[in-house]
């Protein structure tokens, strides 16, 4: 393995599509502390085209009945957690089902 002499940064950046698929998936009743208001939720283990896996919460479904392994999932930017009623809103990624285009 070759490292890079200190202070010199080797990584290059990389774009991902943000499309992919389902590939396992689980149902979280008992979250983490300050994501108590969004259970249950969906969180599942997502296969980008590109062929990295990320793990993401699953957005604009009820329930797990709505959702299947090898079901298409597109990235979105939704809001993860707010400090506060008026403190930092965070947002990040979560994936939803490919939307049909017209």
């Amino acid at each position: 393995m070759t490292t890079a002499p200190k202070g010199v940064d080797n990584r290059e950046g990389y774009q991902f599509a943000g499309t992919g698929e389902i590939f396992s998936y689980t149902t979280v009743q008992e979250p983490p502390e300050g994501y108590e208001e969004q259970a249950p939720y969906i969180l599942a283990l997502i296969k980008l085209d590109e062929g990295t896996m990320v793990t993401a919460q699953i957005t604009d479904v009820v329930d797990a009945s709505e959702i299947a392994i090898g079901d298409r999932v597109e990235m979105v930017t939704r809001k993860l957690t707010a400090e506060g009623e008026r403190g930092m809103i965070v947002y990040g990624y979560k994936f939803r089902k490919v939307l049909e285009r017209l």
